[in-house]
Formats: structure tokens, C-alpha cells, sequence
């Protein structure tokens, strides 16, 4: 049963469950079902989808994850951040046909399901991580503002052609130029966002149901729909979703997989960050991974039950918290909740506006800018700034899915880079300072006529090798004595490739032409191992690898005893 319960942690939870627990979990089920209504609509509709899908991407997947989610408290469902991916994937594939947009969205949830189930038994829940801060948060306001933009035409009453943010943008303020405004539709999005945004800071009030349950009585009491053309949600279908297979066409096959891909690593970088922050608070541990098999079952789940792609939610997360829920049973009331409103009172929000859900969306993606912290990487290192800016560019001009391409590409190019152009040093003896230093940090350090200490910083592979060559052999040329050792202190050196081993083979043999011996200190055991396999212990000698600096500086003089050499230490100890 133990093993069971290691990927079921929701059993585990079931069997520890308290009876006291009950009430609070129970409140805050129904509290969380007040908002999950509103935002997983407003988030359907932001996905290019009908309403009624994002219930439908919220019943199933809440149940799935509380079985399989390693959190107590994460609430799973529709997410702003994917809207943009999903809309870029389905709307210039569906052709405006709806139920085509729903098996499409339904087959990117497969996809990215399958995904993360695949990553987290394979143990791959570090692979976010490689995406820097900045990186992640340029593509992140690059998809706000492509959010924010789709939202505009529902929050000024048209409609408008756009093919990417930029030219939706430009289409948005010709169609405002042009009078197309209704400025019914106008005025009850912008008081929808005004109530939402001001209530926003108090966690007691649930500011969303409070807007849009105000935005649904005025434009019911005063049919603004009949009267000044304010477009609403209408009737929802009765019933619960029922298990359907996603068919697609095999032209849509390669958008789809890289549109899964995308949803894949956001909604997992998402929901990673928010299950640690909450299990700190909560004295738990998650496992990343068995995170990862939890939310690919609840993607996979919603792809299966007529649902869309989901992620976790920094909205609805604290509404659950706040209204006292303690395990995964909130989210289980929070589902029956809503089945029970699709199957006794569909028409409730039939006088819902599509404005107020905009207004929701855009309030959502306003949230997910980030200003202030980018700030503070602009103070301390500006490059990282900028290449931000590029993923946040990319976004908005190339678009969702290519612009997280490059933004992956860029991750990729910024881990190469640190290895690809490491730092390296000479170093030489400080008075008064112990070990050897960098010469450029310390211009008064000595160096030991002949010896030549090399560091470099970075594991050793095909990319740095070349270079690697070409550093060690500038130290020596830029020697003030002639050189008779050169001796690589390589603690920092943390792996060796075969092309590095084939380099290092030239460099010895480049150095022996000048009668310069080449010697290594601090060098790791494995790393050592790799050179013997290369056979570079047998060309370079046993007797050239030393456990430390100082053994080889020792060595060094014993040698040499025609160097003339004082160290400090030596004068301080005869005093």
C-alpha cells in the first residue's frame, strides 16, 4: 500500500484526514466554486473557446489532481497564462469553428498531460529551473500583454481581424478611431475591473464574484442587451462533460505537440513555484516530480473530459487558503459545486456580460506583469535586463508559441554562455594573505619566477576547450621570467569531454616544445578518472598531478632550487 500511496498522495491525505477538518474544507469548497465559476468562463472565452469548456477544463481536473496532487491546498484549473498559448494554437487552426477550437484545446491538454506525466516519473522536475528569472519573467509579461490585448475588443463591444498582439493592437485602436465602440459594453467592463481591482487587496472579499455578480444583476435588470446591444453569456448546456477522445487532422499534429510542449513547461514552472511557496507556508515537502504526475493527470483528465490545458492558480489558491481550507477536499467541494449548478440551474448566468469576463481576464493578466523586480536586475546586471526585454519582445511582435521558443533558445544560449567564456586567472602570492590570488584583483601578489598558476572557472568541453588552449598559453607568453611549469589549479574544474582531453593532449605537447611542463592541482578525483581513460595521465605523468597548490608550489622549488623565492610566511614564522 506504501507504494500506492507514493503516487496517490491523496489517499495518504484521506487516510490522516481529521473530522475537525471537515467543516472548513467544506466552507471554503463552496466559497472557492463562487470564483471558480466566473474565472473559468472568463478564461475559456480568453482561450478563443466557449464558456461552457471552462467548466468543463475545471470539474474532472480538481477531482484528478486531489487524488494524484502532492499539495494540500493547490487549486488547479483555466489560467491566464495559458490563455495566450491556447488561442495562438487554436484560433488560426479552428477557423472559427468552435467545436474544432474545443477538440484542438482538448488535444493540446492530452498532449502537455502526457508531458509532464512522462517528466515526472523520469524524474525531470528540475528542467524548469534551467529557465532563468528574467527569462521567465520576459516571456511571462510578454504573454500578459498578449492577454491583455486579446481582451480589448470584448471590453470596448466589437470585434476586430488581428493575426499576433502587435497588428491586434493596431486593429483594436483603428476600430476605436472608427466609432465602433459601445460604450454600454465600455462602461460595464471598465466598472467591472474598477470593482475587481479595488477590492483586490482585501483577501476577505471575494472582489471577482462581487463584480461580476453586479455586472450580471445591472445588465439583467436593466436589459442593457436588448437595449444597447451589451453581448452576454447566455444559457449554459445542462449536464456534466463526458468522456470524449480528441480527434485531430494530421496538419494540425506539429502546432498542436509544440503548442502542449509550451503549456507543458509554463504551466509546470507555474505551479512548481506556487506548490514550494505554499508548502513552505504550510510545513510541508512537495516532490517536484510527483507535482509534475499530478498536474499531467489533471491535464490529462481535462483533455479527455472535454476540458482545455490548466495550471495552477495564484488567484484561487489564496481564496481557498483564506476561506479556511485545510486538505484537497476544498477543491472537491469546489467541483461538486459546480456540477450541481450545471445540472439544476444552467440559465443562472445567462445575463453574465462578456465585457465583465474581459474585465476578469485583463485583471488576471495585469497581475501577471513584473515591473519591480526587473528593476532590481536592471540596478545589479543590466545584460540579464535586456535579454528579458528580448523574450518580452518576442512574445508580443513574434507572437505566444514562437516567442517561447526563442525564449527557450536564449536559456539555452544564456547556461551555454557562463561555460563558453568562462573567467580564468593567474595567480600569485599576497603579503599578508593567505593561499593564491587572482593578480588582477591583488596587483601587488608575486608571482614565483618560471611557475606559472593557471585557474579556470568552468568544466571543460568542446565549446571552451579552444579557448581554454588559448588562455594558458597567454598567461605563459605574458610571463615576466621564463616559464618552466604551468600548473592549471583546477579546482573549479568540475568535468572533462573527450574534445577538452584531446586539447589538453595539444597543450602538453605545445608546452614541451618550449620545455614547459604541465601540471594540475586540486583536480577532482573523477575528473581525474576521465583523464586516465583519455590516457593523459600516461602522456602528462603521474607525477604532474598534485593534491594542492601549495604541494605543487613545494615541489615546484625543490626542483628548481636555483629559484630564488622568499614567501612571506616564511620571513613571519622567523621573526
Amino acid at each position: 500500500m506504501k507504494h500506492r500511496t507514493g503516487w496517490l498522495p491523496g489517499l495518504t491525505t484521506l487516510r490522516r484526514y481529521q473530522a475537525a477538518w471537515l467543516p472548513h474544507d467544506i466552507v471554503a469548497g463552496l466559497v472557492l466554486a463562487t470564483m471558480l465559476v466566473p474565472v473559468g468562463i472568463a478564461y475559456a472565452e480568453a482561450s478563443g473557446l466557449p464558456g461552457i469548456y471552462g467548466l468543463y477544463a475545471t470539474i474532472i481536473p480538481l477531482l484528478v489532481y486531489a487524488l494524484f496532487g502532492p499539495s494540500r491546498i493547490l487549486v488547479l484549473g483555466p489560467d491566464s497564462a495559458l490563455a495566450a498559448i491556447i488561442l495562438g494554437v487554436v484560433a488560426p487552426l479552428s477557423g472559427g469553428d468552435p467545436m474544432r477550437a474545443a477538440t484542438l484545446a482538448a488535444m493540446m491538454a492530452v498532449v502537455s498531460g502526457t508531458i509532464c506525466i512522462v517528466a515526472g516519473i523520469a524524474r525531470l522536475g528540475f528542467l524548469t529551473e534551467l529557465l532563468s528569472k528574467p527569462i521567465r519573467y520576459g516571456y511571462m509579461n510578454g504573454i500578459a500583454l498578449t492577454v491583455l490585448i486579446s481582451q480589448l475588443p470584448k471590453l470596448f463591444g466589437f470585434s476586430i481581424e488581428g493575426d499576433g498582439p502587435l497588428r491586434s493592437l493596431w486593429a483594436v485602436i483603428g476600430a476605436i478611431v472608427d466609432g465602433k465602440t459601445n460604450w454600454a459594453t465600455l462602461g460595464i467592463g471598465l466598472a467591472t475591473l474598477a470593482v475587481i481591482l479595488l477590492l483586490a487587496r482585501n483577501k476577505r472579499l471575494p472582489g471577482i464574484l462581487i463584480a461580476v455578480v453586479a455586472a450580471t444583476v445591472v445588465t439583467g435588470v436593466l436589459d442593457l442587451g436588448a437595449r444597447f446591444g451589451v453581448t452576454v453569456l447566455g444559457s449554459l448546456p445542462q449536464g456534466l462533460p463526458g468522456f470524449a477522445i480528441p480527434r485531430i487532422g494530421y496538419g494540425d499534429i506539429v502546432q498542436v505537440l509544440i503548442g502542449g510542449c509550451a503549456v507543458a513547461l509554463v504551466s509546470f514552472a507555474d505551479t512548481s513555484v506556487l506548490s514550494r511557496a505554499y508548502a513552505g507556508r504550510l510545513g510541508d515537502r512537495v516532490d517536484p516530480n510527483q507535482e509534475m504526475v499530478g498536474l499531467g493527470a489533471a491535464n490529462l483528465a481535462a483533455g479527455f473530459f472535454q476540458g482545455f490545458p490548466i495550471s495552477s492558480s495564484g488567484s484561487r489558491t489564496p481564496v481557498a487558503e483564506a476561506a479556511g481550507a485545510r486538505t484537497q477536499l476544498t477543491s472537491v467541494i469546489g467541483a461538486l459545486a459546480i456540477a450541481f449548478l450545471l445540472l439544476i440551474a444552467p440559465n443562472l448566468l445567462q445575463h453574465l456580460p462578456n465585457a465583465a469576463l474581459a474585465a476578469v481576464v485583463i485583471a488576471a493578466a495585469l497581475g501577471l506583469f513584473e515591473i519591480g523586480d526587473l528593476r532590481r536586475i536592471y540596478r545589479i546586471q543590466q545584460w540579464e535586463f535586456w535579454l528579458s526585454m528580448v523574450c518580452f519582445v518576442g512574445v508580443a511582435v513574434l507572437g505566444v508559441i514562437p516567442g517561447i521558443g526563442l525564449a527557450i533558445v536564449l536559456a539555452i544560449v544564456e547556461f551555454l554562455w557562463d561555460g563558453w567564456r568562462p573567467h580564468s586567472a593567474v595567480l600569485g602570492r599576497a603579503s599578508g594573505v593567505k593561499g593564491y590570488h587572482d593578480i588582477t584583483r591583488y596587483p601587488d601578489a608575486r608571482q614565483i619566477p618560471g611557475l606559472v598558476l593557471f585557474r579556470w572557472d568552468a568544466p571543460l568541453f568542446f565549446a571552451n576547450a579552444e579557448f581554454f588552449k588559448e588562455r594558458a598559453l597567454d598567461a605563459v607568453a605574458k610571463s615576466q621570467t621564463p616559464v618552466r611549469w604551468l600548473v592549471v589549479t583546477a579546482e573549479p574544474v568540475t568535468s572533462v569531454d573527450v574534445t577538452a582531453g584531446d586539447i589538453l593532449a595539444e597543450l602538453d605537447e605545445a608546452l614541451h616544445a618550449q620545455k614547459i611542463e604541465l601540471c594540475f592541482a586540486e583536480l577532482k578525483d573523477p575528473v581525474k578518472d576521465k583523464l586516465k581513460k583519455f590516457g593523459l595521465l600516461a602522456q602528462l605523468g603521474e607525477n604532474n598531478f598534485f593534491p594542492t597548490i601549495g604541494v605543487a608550489v613545494a615541489r615546484y622549488l625543490e626542483i628548481n632550487a636555483d629559484v630564488t623565492w622568499e614567501d612571506w610566511e616564511d620571513r613571519v614564522a622567523e621573526a
